[in-house]
C-alpha cells in the first residue's frame, strides 16, 4: 500500500516528538492534519465567463483533484454582481491527497517564492487552523507560465485536530512549515 512520504514520517516521528514537546499523554489526544482547502477569488469573473474555467483548471492542476466553484450569495450593485454567479473556486483536500500536497508545497513551491524568509507565524485563527495567502500561483511547477492569462493569488487554509493555536504551530512546524525566525 502506497503511502505519503510525510504521512509516513508523521506516523514514525513526529506523533512521538509532538507527544514529548507537548507533554500529551494519549497518543489519540495529539493534534494532527485533517484537511487542507484550497482557496480562489476570480473578480474578473464577473465580466468574463471564462476566467473561472481557468481558474479551476489552474486550482485543479496544482491540488491534484478537481476543484468546484464558488457562486456568490446575493446581489452587490457596486460589484455589478448578481446572485449565483461563479466569483471563485475551491477545493478541499483530504488524507493522502492532502499530504502529497503540502509535501510539494513545502519542498517546491515555497522556496521558489522572491526573497522568501518563511511564512507569518501569527496567521492563525484562535482554533488551531492556519491560514496562508500566496500572492502568485507561478510558484507551483505544474502551473506553465506562458499560457497562463493574469496571475491570481490564492488562499491555503490548513485545518488541524486541535483548538489550540500553541499545538497546531507545533504541529505545523515538525511537518515542515518554514516559519519565519525571529527578527
Amino acid at each position: 500500500m502506497y503511502y505519503p512520504r510525510l504521512k509516513e514520517k508523521y506516523k514514525k516521528y513526529i506523533i512521538h516528538k509532538l507527544q514529548k514537546k507537548l507533554n500529551i499523554h494519549s497518543v489519540m489526544a495529539i493534534p494532527k492534519l485533517v484537511k487542507i482547502v484550497l482557496s480562489k477569488g476570480v473578480g474578473l469573473a464577473v465580466s468574463d465567463k471564462k476566467m473561472i474555467d481557468y481558474a479551476i483548471d489552474e486550482l485543479s492542476l496544482i491540488s491534484g483533484q478537481k476543484a468546484i466553484p464558488c457562486f456568490s450569495k446575493k446581489d452587490e450593485a457596486g460589484f455589478k454582481l448578481r446572485k449565483n454567479i461563479p466569483i471563485g473556486c475551491k477545493v478541499t483536500l483530504r488524507n493522502n491527497m492532502m499530504y502529497e500536497f503540502f509535501d510539494r508545497l513545502v519542498t517546491i513551491a515555497l522556496p521558489r517564492v522572491r526573497d522568501f524568509k518563511g511564512v507569518v507565524k501569527n496567521s492563525f485563527d484562535g482554533r488551531g487552523n492556519y491560514n496562508l495567502g500566496i500572492k502568485e500561483q507561478i510558484i507551483f511547477p505544474e502551473i506553465d507560465i506562458d499560457k497562463i492569462s493574469k496571475i491570481y493569488g490564492l488562499n491555503i487554509n490548513f485545518v488541524t485536530s486541535t483548538n489550540s493555536n500553541y499545538q497546531a504551530k507545533h504541529l505545523l512546524e515538525f511537518l515542515g512549515l518554514p516559519f519565519e525566525k525571529n527578527k
